[in-house]
């Protein structure tokens, strides 16, 4: 086996690849430019350029937006969707709601299968899962042969009542497989077996219509890996913060969708871990968006109610994650009201801010921090040259209807920027019933530490963590991650009537076919892991809670403690007396895989030999421009401490330190951020 374990991020402009030498500890990242057009392509290119060879690697992680990129674009394969007779229009019923609701003209994005394109056939389970009406298999095999003529690619299947009998929807795949073989089929009682049949139909097209897409993709890049001689497995990141082989993804091929996105919030709970907190808020801005997610008493948030597009769930379990338009690249602009805004729209890498002198023409966040001082005029090491007049053009457009100065202005098209993201902490945190100051803020992405240490100081958050490389810290989450498989059952019982025998039966046929999962992809009984939840609501409730149950269930009272406990603490309150239901029953499968353990470092050189030099840099609390120190991030010291204002420029990303911040490095190398007004309140 090899000694390098790799990691990629495929993004919609870069392909980072994280590299770590399990025999000397060392880091090595490299960036290049992402190919859409084929991102294995991107991938290779990107190992080549570590000089890494393929046989050498010991251990292969990517996320990948494939899945998000052709569910966006609408370049999906032919597709069709088989229903039962009189429901062949669900997926365009949806819910009957959109995402702005007062917006009469707004519409919701087309289903991604056409009316044309779905079908019906005659068949009927009712609620109980016993058989009405059997399927109706002429009428079945003569769809077939019609799908056939038409050069259908992929197919999925959803009828009525499917998640408590999924006997119909097998047998159409069946007749299906045997008219089209080679055809993808996917049925809803595999994909998710779980009642309401809008999100169950939803979930299982978005696998449909992505299956071929991620099956192709990976079977190429898995051919090239193993033809430059790695042995191993081609493991992808998917939605719940664990990784797939590349046998399993064509069957889950849904869950990669959010894929790209959940790395870096995996990365930034496994920094927070290191450097002592189990609570924390990971923030990662990039040119285009910022994505922030949540970690408390050490796991994530998870949540089944998430899509790429309004109107079309995906059911599959996935970290949480919410995502705004503010990014470097971020336009600020004036609406009808003469209010400043700032976003969603942005000049994305083409033709980018107008500092970066190719072609911009309007005000970006990022033209905003090169007038202020906080971006110096290079970037990635001198690589790149930034143009100060050009910034200092383009916010006049902003200075002049608000009779700002140029630099007031730029101080004002951050501040909204700021503004819009502790909107998104508060949603993510206190709506949630969480207070920030009990976590810390990792920030990350090009851009996450130019605003994290303003962002902490509005919301009173204690302490601001930024890793040693803020820009590729997404693809060193593909490495931090175990094979994780989800198993769910919808199983409505009130918990009073609720037969432990039952359940404990339910489980242990969900844990068999969760085992079964990990097996298939290589994962050894030993390092194979199952824990049970248990989703409750009071009685009349429609949304659950998902609680851990024991292994295996003795009773249920420790179960409805945890409820109560966490209901509270979500929605503000608990009611003791009111009937409690269990909804449903679900499995998490975890293989663990070997994880890089990040290596310690030792103080070497001097905080005076990282100084480049110092400039002036505008600081509103400040009253104005102020000297600042201008560190280069390679060469501090770990265990340094220094003051604000301080400008701290590496690689990948520049870190800001305002006045009122202290700065520290740990032993491994992250820098930690701490506001000395929330360290004397606390």
């Amino acid at each position: 086996m090899g000694k390098y374990n790799v990691a990629v991020d495929v993004g919609g402009t870069f392909t980072d690849v994280f590299v770590f030498d399990e025999e000397t500890g060392k880091i090595a990242v490299t960036k290049v430019s992402s190919t859409p057009d084929n991102p294995a392509r991107g991938i290779l290119q990107g190992i080549h350029d570590s000089a890494v060879p393929p046989s050498e690697i010991a251990l292969f992680s990517h996320g990948t937006t494939v899945g998000t990129n052709a569910l966006i674009t609408r370049r999906l394969p032919k597709t069709v969707f088989i229903a039962t007779k009189g429901f062949r229009d669900v997926p365009e019923i949806r819910r009957g709601t959109k995402l702005e609701l007062w917006d009469a003209y707004e519409d919701v994005a087309p289903p991604y299968i056409r009316r044309r394109d779905r079908f019906e056939v005659t068949e009927r389970v009712d609620y109980n899962g016993e058989i009405v009406t059997p399927l109706d298999e002429q009428e079945a095999r003569m769809l077939a042969r019609k799908l056939k003529k038409r050069g259908v690619e992929s197919i999925a299947i959803g009828f009525m009542n499917a998640y408590v009998n999924g006997l119909h929807e097998q047998r159409m795949k069946e007749i299906l497989q045997e008219e089209l073989p080679g055809v993808y089929i996917c049925t809803s009682s595999e994909t998710l077996p779980e009642i309401f049949e809008h999100e169950r139909i939803s979930t299982t097209i978005v696998n449909a219509v992505l299956g071929p897409i991620v099956s192709t993709y990976i079977q190429e890049l898995s051919a090239s890996l193993h033809e430059g001689g790695y042995k191993g497995d081609v493991l992808v990141l998917h939605s719940g913060g664990g990784v797939m082989t590349a046998e399993t993804v064509p069957r889950y091929a849904a869950r990669l969708a959010s894929s790209g996105i959940a790395a870096g919030a995996i990365a930034s709970a496994h920094i927070a871990k290191l450097c002592g907190f189990q609570n924390a808020i990971g923030l990662d801005m990039g040119g285009t968006s910022t994505d922030i997610s949540l970690m408390y008493n050490g796991d994530l948030r998870v949540t089944n109610d998430w899509y790429i597009e309004y109107g079309y769930p995906i059911g599959f379990p996935s970290i949480e994650i919410l995502t705004i338009g503010a990014g470097g690249g971020s336009l600020a602009w004036v609406d009808e009201g003469g209010s400043l805004r700032n976003g969603p729209q942005s000049a994305g890498a083409t033709p980018g801010p107008a500092c970066y002198q190719r072609g911009g023409m309007e005000p970006t966040n990022s033209d905003a921090n090169v007038l202020l001082g906080r971006l110096g005029t290079e970037l990635l090491d001198g690589q790149m040259t930034l143009d100060k007049e050009k910034a200092h053009e383009v916010v006049k457009k902003i200075a002049e209807p608000f009779g700002y100065t140029e630099a007031e202005a730029a101080d004002a098209i951050i501040k909204v920027a700021n503004a819009n993201m502790c909107d998104a902490l508060r949603l993510i945190s206190v709506r949630r019933g969480y207070d920030p100051r009990d976590f810390a803020l990792v920030v990350f992405g090009g851009a996450g530490a130019l605003h994290g240490a303003h962002l902490a100081k509005e919301l009173e958050i204690p302490t601001v963590i930024v890793p040693p490389h803020p820009g590729i810290t997404s693809a060193m989450g593909c490495l931090l991650v175990d094979v994780r498989h989800d198993i769910s059952k919808t199983y409505v019982v009130n918990i009073q009537d609720a037969s432990l025998t039952e359940l404990e039966k339910e489980f242990t046929r969900m844990e068999t076919e969760a085992a079964q999962l990990l097996e298939e992809e290589g994962v050894e009984l030993a390092n194979t892991q199952l824990i049970r939840y248990l989703d409750m609501r009071y009685m009349g409730q429609w949304r659950s809670i998902s609680v851990v149950a024991s292994r295996p269930i003795h009773s249920l009272e420790q179960a409805l403690e945890q409820f109560h406990l966490e209901h509270e603490r979500e929605f503000a309150f608990s009611d003791r007396e009111q009937g409690v239901e269990i909804y449903g029953l679900r499995v998490a499968a975890i293989g663990t895989v070997p994880k890089p353990d990040l290596p310690m470092e030792e103080p070497k050189g001097s905080l005076a030999g990282a100084i480049r030099g110092t400039r002036e840099v505008y600081f509103e609390e400040s009253g104005g421009f102020v000297e600042a120190t201008v560190y280069y991030r390679p060469l501090i010291p770990v265990g340094s401490v220094f003051h604000g204002p301080a400008i701290i420029e590496q690689l990948d990303s520049t870190t800001v330190v305002p006045p009122g911040f202290r700065a520290e490095v740990d032993a491994y190398k992250n820098l930690l951020l701490h506001y000395k007004d929330a360290e004397e309140k606390a």
